[in-house]
């Protein structure tokens, strides 16, 4: 069973759990991640976003946002803040987490691109008939 955790966005498809799982594992460095823990931090991410294009950073416990700051440095999420003032007029800031999709895109389309160059072509198409046979000694 596919996970699809949908974020409506204007213009946009939906972000599942594999997309961000492929970019989370091709953004953490060159080695990249295991799969399994790419797909734990998505599903713990997806968790806290559900149906909803952004949360309040304030939920987060400082675990999570230790995450969340991660994926902020390999550009998968970013920030934002919006500013009120309150009835005594004092300046209230509420912080926001937010998907950047077309990052998460880009690092999933990454994966794919690999995994279809590979495709079907071997390394053993290119040997000629007389290389197959064994050699002489």
């Amino acid at each position: 069973m596919v996970s699809i955790l949908k974020i409506k966005k204007k213009d946009e498809g939906i972000l599942t759990v594999d997309d961000l799982t492929q970019a989370i594992k091709n953004s953490i460095d060159r080695r990249g991640m295991k799969e399994t823990e790419a797909r734990e931090m998505a599903h713990h991410v997806m968790n806290f976003f559900g149906y909803n294009e952004r949360i309040i950073d304030n939920m987060l416990e400082p675990d999570d946002r230790d995450a969340f700051y991660m994926l902020e440095d390999s550009g998968i999420l970013t920030t934002e803040r919006e500013e009120t003032t309150l009835y005594d007029g004092r300046e209230w800031r509420i912080h926001y987490w937010l998907f950047k999709k077309e990052r998460i895109v880009e690092l999933a389309e990454k994966q794919r691109q690999k995994d279809a160059s590979f495709g079907d072509d071997s390394v053993y198409d290119e040997i000629t008939d007389d290389m197959w046979f064994g050699r002489e000694e």
